[in-house]
């Protein structure tokens, strides 16, 4: 049974990650039916705007470290890796997610329509950084947003570290980087990382407004326009930035601090990093 559901309301589209009980985080099998979900709904001519949201109270934790922890999917490390053992560290476990997810907001970003993130609860990690790659963001008022990566050791991917300095500016994108605060949706509206706050009790009615009124709005003229203001701001560099944040990721995720990390994650501790 997929976590991810497609449904439509006339001319919009709604991808929903349904697995709050793992935070609505992505293992293989939920990245491959995200990216699936994402490139239906991108492609789809019917469809004239997209809203991505989770199960009520979570957005997305993004790569599910449990699944990582337990060594992925023995199928899929076969495919990314031919003949080649599975390495000591977790640097192709986590390929086999971040390669799926990583194609969905390429997909995101080229679709000539918008797509909106509803943020119900909390973004973090690869779920901070797949709202980032949104076109709007809306947050309900107990929506939280943090970088999280640096809790385990890791350096940032999900298009996090393209989208943040774009964003809010270089100093506070070093400052979430660096220092990972956990902003609630008031200090993300603040720093610019989101559109707007709503109420919880008006959430879903509130954000399916915008999507109607973008949907009542004049498609093909949004998408060049969308491309337009993403071609100012260098967007056109997404799919080589996605690919030097895998590469990265997956080296620093062979390496000891992060089994450290993660080691201290599932011990609900604080992390002892060694620097290397």
């Amino acid at each position: 049974m997929t976590s991810i559901r497609v449904e439509r309301e006339g001319p919009i589209g709604m991808i929903t990650i349904d697995r709050r009980e793992r935070f609505n985080s992505l293992d293989v099998e939920t990245a491959r039916d995200f990216r699936k979900a994402g490139l239906h709904c991108a492609r789809d001519v019917d469809l004239r705007v997209v809203v991505l949201k989770g199960a009520p109270g979570v957005f997305c934790s993004g790569a599910d470290l449990k699944s990582i922890r337990a060594g992925g999917e023995e199928a899929d490390l076969g495919y990314l890796q031919g003949a080649r053992a599975v390495p000591a560290g977790y640097g192709e476990i986590f390929k086999e997610i971040l390669e799926y997810i990583h194609s969905t907001i390429s997909e995101i970003k080229r679709a000539a329509k918008p797509f909106v993130a509803a943020v119900d609860g909390m973004a973090a990690a690869g779920g901070f950084g797949i709202a980032m790659a949104c076109d709007l963001v809306y947050a309900s008022r107990r929506a939280s947003f943090e970088w999280a990566y640096g809790k385990t050791g890791l350096t940032g991917a999900e298009s996090s570290t393209f989208f943040l300095p774009r964003l809010i500016g270089l100093r506070r994108a070093m400052e979430l980087v660096l220092l990972n605060p956990r902003l609630d949706a008031e200090q993300a509206l603040a720093m610019g990382l989101i559109n707007g706050v709503f109420p919880i009790e008006t959430f879903d009615e509130e954000v399916l407004a915008i999507a109607r009124r973008l949907a009542e709005g004049p498609t093909p003229a949004f998408g060049v326009a969308k491309a337009l203001v993403q071609e100012a701001a260098g967007v056109e560099r997404l799919d080589h930035h996605l690919d030097r944040e895998l590469e990265e990721l997956a080296r620093i995720a062979d390496g000891w601090d992060f089994a450290e990390g993660l080691k201290g994650f599932f011990e609900r501790r604080p992390a002892r990093f060694g620097g290397r």
